[in-house]
């Protein structure tokens, strides 16, 4: 397939894999630039169907309940990220010499000769805060800019849409990167490499190769986190342009070509003049929300993909003084009798868990879910010493309560043995009848929350919804 201008598409036999998020806008648009669209989808319920009407009226095909067949004369399939590359439909399009795009792929390729330039995140944990703060930096600078990929604006419709941007703050998802051969950013950053997913990529190795992709022909500069090792030998595996810099983050003093933390400062030792003796200072560390120490590291590597691109100093401090956080994401929601009350349900994995973790230093902890394959010894090791108490709750409950037991043996542990939504009252009264003055009821759950809630946002909610029933003295 050529470089996709329009004439490239017209009548090319396009398979699109999924009907979901991806999957309809980049039917609608392959279609709309003259391709022969067929949509094919494992399921076929309800909403499959009336997503396969809507699409069959614009004349694009649909197949439902059968995503294994490769329709014939197939030239390009178009998957869904989350499809896995183990799928009978991918097999059977090696053997036929089919390549298979994602939607960041096509993204990539649609975009026009004068495209803004792209400047990258992924990493286990932090991606979406990361990419937020980097828009918000880019913003304060004066730049036309939007956080895109995982969230907020579609990528097609950043790459295609009228709104012209002069650079990009794209997150990407480790599944996307895998469906990406030829995207080349400007600047990529790797924030963590923690085990997730495991189930999709098949093993580490594989999860961290895709993770990896993300440095493949950077121009810039290549972003690695100093305290993760395996982050800076993706740098060294990588082929990159021509004069492309390694440039680490550090909560640390940072040295030469490094940005890192000193005395409540954040520093920059990578884009200054004669960097072996000079430093730019960037910001201060309140200006940081909230400041926890993951969330420094998240602002760090935002402040270096931004300095990469050339934006001031007084644009990073001013952004990152701008940027709120997500929902759900270590968000204070009420101090009650001198105990904090704090919503992290978007910990649905061990690394993030023990990031909310490290930021207390007293902690009644509420956790539990579904535990997607994960081992707790780690985390209960690491985070042992800051636990008041352990409230647990959820499908999977009995794994974190074996750890504790054997890393945390003092720690006392409430088993409430629920999985109904009604059990996060019942977890939050018991956390307040733990808690002392100056401790925080921080609910980290370090598992994924379908077992008992629709997803980890209603979880969230319903913690809050809890915390501010106690507070009027239900």
């Amino acid at each position: 397939m050529g470089s996709g201008q329009v004439t490239d598409w017209q009548g090319k036999n396009v398979t699109v894999a999924g009907l979901g998020v991806s999957g309809i806008p980049a039917a609608k648009v392959l279609h709309g630039l003259g391709a022969k669209v067929t949509v094919v989808n494992d399921g076929d319920d309800a909403r499959a169907r009336a997503q396969a009407e809507e699409l069959e009226a614009l004349g694009i095909s649909v197949r439902l309940g059968d995503g294994a067949t490769l329709p014939e004369g197939t030239e390009l399939i178009v998957t869904a990220p989350g499809w896995k590359p183990d799928k009978p439909l991918f097999a059977a399009a090696h053997e036929a010499g089919v390549p298979v795009w994602g939607d960041v792929e096509l993204a990539w390729r649609l975009r026009g000769p004068e495209a803004a330039p792209w400047l990258a995140v992924t990493g286990t944990n932090g991606k979406t805060t990361t990419v937020q703060m980097l828009a918000s930096i880019l913003n304060a600078a004066g730049l036309r800019t939007a956080a895109v990929g995982n969230i907020g604006v579609s990528l097609l419709d950043a790459v295609l849409g009228e709104e012209q941007y002069d650079v990009l703050a794209v997150e990407l998802s480790s599944y996307q990167l895998h469906w990406a051969p030829s995207l080349r950013a400007h600047s990529a950053a790797v924030l963590n490499i923690a085990p997730d997913h495991l189930d999709w990529h098949g093993s580490m190795e594989a999860y961290a190769r895709d993770k990896g992709r993300i440095y493949e022909g950077n121009r810039v500069a290549c972003v690695y986190n100093v305290a993760d090792k395996a982050t800076e030998d993706l740098v060294r595996e990588a082929d990159v342009e021509e004069g492309c810099r390694a440039i680490g983050f550090t909560l640390g003093t940072p040295g030469p070509s490094q940005l890192g933390v000193v005395e409540g400062i954040l520093v920059d030792r990578a884009f200054v003049e004669n960097r072996q003796k000079n430093a730019q200072e960037l910001a201060e560390v309140s200006d940081i929300n909230p400041p926890a120490p993951h969330n420094i590291a998240n602002a760090l590597a935002a402040a270096a993909l931004a300095r990469a691109y050339g934006v001031p100093p007084k644009a990073v401090r001013d952004g990152l003084r701008a940027f709120t956080p997500d929902a759900h994401r270590i968000a204070h929601v009420a101090d009650l009798d001198g105990v904090a009350f704090v919503d992290d349900s978007k910990a649905t994995n061990t690394h993030a868990a023990e990031a909310s973790l490290a930021a207390y230093e007293s902690i009644v902890w509420i956790a539990g879910g579904l535990a997607k394959g994960a081992v707790f010894e780690e985390l209960v090791a690491k985070s042992a010493k800051r636990l008041r108490a352990a409230v647990l709750i959820g499908a999977d409950r009995g794994l974190i309560r074996e750890a504790l037991a054997r890393h945390a043996p003092e720690v006392p542990v409430v088993d409430l043995d629920r999985t109904d939504t009604g059990a996060m009252l019942a977890a939050v009264r018991e956390a307040k009848r733990l808690a002392r003055p100056g401790d925080t009821v921080l609910l980290a759950p370090a598992c994924a929350s379908m077992d008992m809630f629709t997803n980890y946002n209603q979880r969230g909610d319903v913690f809050a919804e809890a915390v501010r029933e106690l507070g009027a003295g239900a």
